[in-house]
């Protein structure tokens, strides 16, 4: 079984517990997944299947979009309402208030890793010298927030929801907090669930009861997406029969053969090469008159 299984990721399911299940109910060996989500979050979490293991390091879309809900007040040491207590504040703020605050981060911002996240320093996760009760100093990253919006905020209860939609690598509890601090009240996250991941949805989603159901009717190919779609990004280029054996066998192809003649091609340039049927091969890089073999797929 070679494809993407979109799942919906419950609360209190590590990523790799999910992983475990996908595996378990489809029989598949090769496994792996795009978007790591911490156990309290829900949500897209693309698991890979079989050939559509060897495209982990080669997603280009690795934007995320969250819904997230927050509870100013409050500073724990995870950064969320799970974690131990560190202060707590009776300043209050407005929708407004808030509001006014979050082009400041919206954009190209740095932030400072959580102490309890999964980034290793000289060879330990953070978390784990969290939990010896060590903080270390850690590098600010640079992440990209493309749109920060303030669905709803109850005044009285000090409690709302955002929407977020950014790059890799960004930490919406991060940015929580960091708006307490900006606020002067604290803030932690309380929830967080996402949305799209990798180009896919909920909507593209299934929950692993809803899978399981699948695996044993034997439906599961009808929530089977296929390699290609991680890879939407990159224009499509369909070749010859004749150029499909070529490639298929490793070879390169010449471009003033293709349907790429007579066009300027930047080199580097990645397609997403099919055979006269539109059956999926693989990827293809441009390289002076050549499209070269960039990564197979031809079992996917």
């Amino acid at each position: 079984m070679n494809g993407v299984i979109v799942i919906d990721k419950p609360a209190g399911f590590t990523s790799f517990d999910v992983i475990a299940v996908v595996r378990k109910l489809t029989n598949q060996r090769k496994t792996g997944h795009a978007g790591t989500l911490d156990p309290n979050a829900t949500g897209v979490l693309p698991v890979l299947l079989g050939s559509a293991t060897r495209a982990q390091d080669l997603i280009v879309n690795h934007d995320k979009e969250y819904a997230a809900r927050f509870r100013l007040g409050l500073v724990t040491d995870t950064l969320d309402i799970w974690g131990q207590i560190k202060s707590e504040s009776d300043k209050r703020a407005s929708f407004e208030e808030i509001k006014a605050l979050l082009p400041r981060f919206t954009g190209e911002i740095t932030q400072i890793p959580p102490m309890f996240s999964a980034i290793k320093q000289n060879g330990k996760r953070l978390y784990d010298l969290a939990r010896e009760g060590k903080e270390v100093e850690r590098e600010p990253r640079s992440v990209t927030v493309y749109e920060l919006e303030l669905t709803d905020f109850d005044e009285e209860k000090q409690e709302g929801g955002l929407k977020i939609v950014c790059s890799k690598g960004t930490y919406v509890r991060t940015i929580i907090d960091d708006l307490g601090q900006a606020l002067g009240t604290g803030a932690v996250m309380t929830a967080l669930r996402r949305t799209s991941a990798c180009g896919y949805t909920l909507s593209d989603s299934i929950s692993l009861d809803g899978l399981k159901s699948l695996c044993e009717s034997g439906q599961i190919g009808e929530r089977l997406q296929p390699v290609e779609s991680l890879f939407e990004s990159y224009p499509a280029l369909n070749v010859s029969e004749k150029q499909a054996v070529r490639f298929k066998n490793g070879g390169a192809l010449d471009i003033s053969r293709t349907s790429l003649r007579n066009k300027e091609i930047p080199d580097r340039t990645v397609f997403r090469v099919r055979d006269n049927e539109g059956a999926f091969l693989g990827l293809g890089v441009t390289s002076g008159a050549l499209l070269k073999i960039y990564k197979l797929f031809i079992n996917a």
